[in-house]
């Protein structure tokens, strides 16, 4: 009796302004608050209040057997607070249903797990703290940025108490195996792996307003039909969730697709909906799944290309990790907070040169003419944020200065 587990990915970052070599040593301000705003208000409108609604409707319609699961990125719920505190409140109320679990990722949907494990944990326990101080929930399954995974990611956040973590179910890395199970992350003792069924996830998230695909239109009755022929424990269903009203528009006919899918789906004796933490809680490991290299949900290739793939966007990442000691010993929170809103992976994202399928994703919601741009802008605010930071005076504990004090 497979679950049909739902989560979406919530998330806006901080856009930088168009950033000149002139203003360097001139203005602190790196933020286009502008442009982060009209987008925040913009998605809001068109994705999260009408989806938020009609989530919470259907919630109510079926009596708890419709579940769902959000991670919402710490950068995304700050501009909730800033521009538009009725999408966090609308958020808070289905967080109140029951039926609806928050999950943990990095606070600045940074790639920090690569770079830095310190800051990666930091990040993680800013999330937390910020979801139990918002929807009075502590979240059980760990999301990371972008579905970035491999097994050392999964036995660390084992260590920091997560009973599951989620991953991309690439062919690559499965081989002849289904991502309709549940896994046991090669090196780790309890923690439990959820994959995406990305070709059913896909189907939604990007076919669904594809009328050249075999599949239009894709009416919830067929969805839900393609879903009940699936074997298996969970079919999980990961998805951003911009896909509703935002990259799928309503004139598409994606909310009826939406308000009429648990009907149909519930139509079938074997599927049911369940959050993550019930997936986990449910199914013991079908086997061990052993992915030493690093894998993604994006683009093609499912790996890291996407934010790392070229030398401006491996010199811009090296740059933001190279200043974490230096910044971290001036215990200055408005310089740390920058430092940690330019570890926001979009940054990088907009540097990616690639094209033909993949560039049409990348170019959406940039805000940059082209990744040059956006490579020159994110360098001129490093470079000012480095002066600031050599102009603050290092600040040490109490330990650190005994310890200074001894090895002098």
């Amino acid at each position: 009796m497979p679950a049909i587990s739902f989560y979406f990915q919530v998330h806006q970052p901080f856009r930088l302004r168009k950033y000149s070599v002139f203003d360097i040593g001139m203005n602190s301000d790196y933020f286009d608050h502008k442009k982060n705003e009209e987008v925040a208000n913009k998605v809001a409108s068109k994705c999260y209040l009408p989806t938020n609604s009609l989530m919470l409707d259907l919630i109510r319609k079926f009596d708890g057997k419709f579940k769902i699961a959000y991670s919402i990125s710490g950068t995304a719920l700050e501009q909730f607070e800033m521009y538009n505190p009725r999408v966090l409140e609308s958020f808070q109320e289905l967080a109140k249903t029951g039926c609806v679990e928050m999950l943990d990722e990095t606070y600045y949907h940074s790639l920090a797990f690569l770079y830095s494990k310190d800051e990666f944990k930091e990040q993680v326990q800013m999330h937390t703290k910020k979801i139990k101080e918002l929807f009075g929930q502590k979240p059980q399954v760990f999301r990371n940025t972008e579905l970035v995974y491999n097994n050392e990611l999964a036995k660390f956040v084992e260590n920091m108490g997560y009973k599951a973590v989620l991953a991309e179910g690439a062919e690559h890395v499965l081989g002849w195996k289904s991502p309709n199970f549940v896994y046991k992350p090669a090196g780790t003792k309890n923690i439990k792996l959820l994959l995406k069924n990305y070709k059913l996830a896909d189907d939604v998230a990007f076919r669904f307003s594809s009328s050249n695909w075999e599949g239009y239109p894709l009416t919830a009755d067929k969805y839900a039909a393609w879903l009940a022929a699936n074997q298996g424990q969970t079919i999980n269903l990961f998805m951003d969730y911009e896909t509703f009203g935002e990259h799928q528009w309503a004139d598409t006919g994606i909310f009826n697709f939406l308000e009429n899918l648990p009907k149909e789906a519930l139509k079938y004796p074997q599927l049911e909906f369940k959050t993550p933490s019930e997936v986990a809680d449910s199914n013991q490991p079908a086997g061990e799944l052993d992915i030493h290299n690093v894998i993604s949900w994006a683009d093609i290739e499912r790996d890291l290309s996407a934010w790392t793939g070229n030398k401006m966007q491996q010199s811009a990442i090296q740059e933001v990790y190279s200043m974490e000691k230096e910044i971290k010993s001036r215990k200055d929170p408005v310089l740390l907070e920058a430092w940690r809103k330019l570890q926001t992976s979009d940054h990088f994202y907009y540097m990616c040169t690639k094209w033909f399928a993949d560039g049409d994703v990348h170019k959406y919601f940039n805000p940059y003419d082209s990744p040059y741009d956006s490579y020159i802008a994110f360098m001129n605010v490093m470079s000012d944020l480095r002066k600031r930071m050599n102009l603050a005076p290092k600040r040490f504990s109490l330990f650190e200065k005994i310890k200074n004090f001894i090895r002098r």
